[in-house]
């Protein structure tokens, strides 16, 4: 069977190589627009890299007349811990050889000011009751959150009352690197094939069924042929999808969002004093992917401090791409849906308007409110983060992912953004599951899932206690994440 592939990031790769472990027979090309593999969004500083185990963002949390709801939160846990079972796996086979290369144990934090204590007190009872989170701890004492994240503590006034949360064993993950190390494996030990440089144009079905991919690669225009067609391009999905013609493209529309983060390299010093990952509460009106957070980075060995994001509204779908291709993407079915939203979330768009336009200097008001004196401790500059493509279904704005696979299984897609690289090995195995279920049926494909996967079942993980311990604790440690002094009482 012949499979292609639109995009070599984060989610595209990590497609290819779950497919090829599975059923090595697949004939599998990834085509990617840029020169690399994990070089949009997936890049390292074009996201917060937060291991996103719903630790620390009150978002995952929603509350409903000061009832907390969890269940988002557990889901997500539960899809990150199939994820590290994923990245073992390439541990332990020699695709990773080092894990500190990609993931890094960071304290996942939670800190609010007196409006809010009450809700993260909340939030904490809940979580904490659950196995998933009962490592969390929290306090209102001000020296006890200085010790876990000093830097937003250190110039505070004492009087000011706080609270927060902590979760010793969350990590920073560098998923540029991670696609890196994981293409070069699927090229050479897997046999996937991967072409750079090449942009997607136009794909359509032949009169027999198959899909026809258009590019382009340096000039030359080529054709390729393809049984099943994944596209995994992050934003450049929608116009792909508008080209297919496939029935439920119709339904659903791209809002883009940009972003920017004040970022600051700092010493390893300086990164063992500030090992966290600090997540505070978003404005009222403000997107949940603007929720601001103070993070340590981990790239090629040095450390940095990421402080945002700063949400902005910018019509484009991916980074590297202009305004032209947003309109050329649209259809005259997508401005309802496209007014739809502007109307019912005006609060929201004038938000990402006002944002676009916030200079150097708000930015580093903001990053004094969340962690006084900050920003004259560190040489901050602003940079420019990925371009994130939320999707409007039916008119109505949705903030999660969605996995779309046509009725014929020949046309699969993902489309959104959150919670995204994080969880992309347990999307990518669902993805899978309907797209390619024959290559499930097999004996050998069942006993090389459960090597890959000993227990990707979600609600195993979340309703059996001793089941995920069993799992988490042998993760963590073929990826170097350290039990919690309490984990080892």
């Amino acid at each position: 069977m012949n499979v292609i592939i639109i995009g070599a990031g984060i989610m595209g790769t990590t497609f290819a190589t779950i497919a090829k472990e599975l059923a090595p027979e697949l004939d599998i090309t990834i085509l990617e627009r840029l020169d690399g593999p994990g070089a949009g969004n997936s890049w390292v500083f074009n996201n917060a890299g937060t291991g996103h185990e719903a630790n620390c963002e009150l978002n995952y949390t929603p509350v409903d007349e000061e009832v907390i709801s969890v269940e988002k939160a557990v889901k997500i846990h539960a899809q990150f811990n199939v994820a590290k079972q994923f990245w073992a796996y390439l541990i332990q086979k020699g695709a990773i050889k080092n894990p500190k290369s990609f993931i890094n144990q960071t304290k996942h934090c939670t800190i609010v000011s007196e409006p809010s204590i009450q809700e993260l007190k909340l939030r904490f009872n809940e979580m904490s009751a659950h196995h998933f989170f009962e490592q969390m701890r929290y306090s209102e004492d001000f020296d006890q959150i200085k010790s876990w994240i000093p830097y937003t503590m250190e110039e505070r006034p004492r009087h000011e009352k706080m609270a927060a949360t902590v979760i010793e064993t969350g990590t920073d993950v560098n998923f540029g690197a991670l696609t890196e190390q994981m293409a070069e494996y699927a090229v050479k030990d897997l046999g996937v094939k991967i072409e750079y440089g090449t942009h997607v144009k136009r794909v359509h079905r032949s009169p027999s069924g198959s899909w026809l991919v258009e590019t382009q690669s340096r000039g030359d225009d080529r054709r390729y042929k393809a049984d099943v067609l994944f596209v995994g391009a992050g934003g450049g999905a929608f116009p792909i999808l508008k080209k297919s013609h496939v029935p439920f493209a119709r339904r659903f529309t791209g809002f883009p969002v940009g972003g920017r983060f004040l970022q600051a390299p700092i010493s390893a010093e300086q990164a063992e004093q500030y090992r966290a990952k600090t997540y505070g509460k978003a404005k009222v009106g403000a997107p949940p992917m603007s929720v601001p957070h103070l993070d340590l980075r981990v790239a090629n060995g040095q450390y940095y401090l990421l402080f945002g994001p700063f949400a902005s509204f910018k019509p484009v779908l991916e980074r590297g791409r202009g305004f032209l291709d947003y309109l050329r993407s649209m259809r005259l079915h997508d401005i309802p849906g496209l007014l739809n939203v502007a109307l019912e979330h005006f609060p929201l768009v004038k938000y990402l308007v006002s944002e676009t336009f916030k200079g150097e200097k708000s930015m580093f008001e903001e990053l004094d409110s969340f962690a006084p004196g900050m920003s004259k401790k560190f040489n901050w500059k602003a940079v420019e983060a990925g371009q994130r493509v939320q999707i409007i279904r039916d008119g109505d704005l949705q903030m999660g992912t969605e996995i779309l696979v046509s009725r014929d299984k020949t046309y699969g897609t993902l489309l959104g953004a959150s919670p995204g690289a994080s969880v992309s090995p347990e999307v990518m195995l669902r993805c899978l599951e309907q797209l390619l279920p024959s290559i499930f049926t097999s004996e050998e494909a069942g006993k090389k899932k459960k090597e890959i996967f000993p227990e990707d079942n979600l609600d195993t993980l979340a309703r059996n206690p001793e089941r995920y311990r069993e799992i988490r604790d042998a993760v963590n440690e073929r990826l170097g994440i350290k039990q919690s002094a309490s984990q080892q009482d």
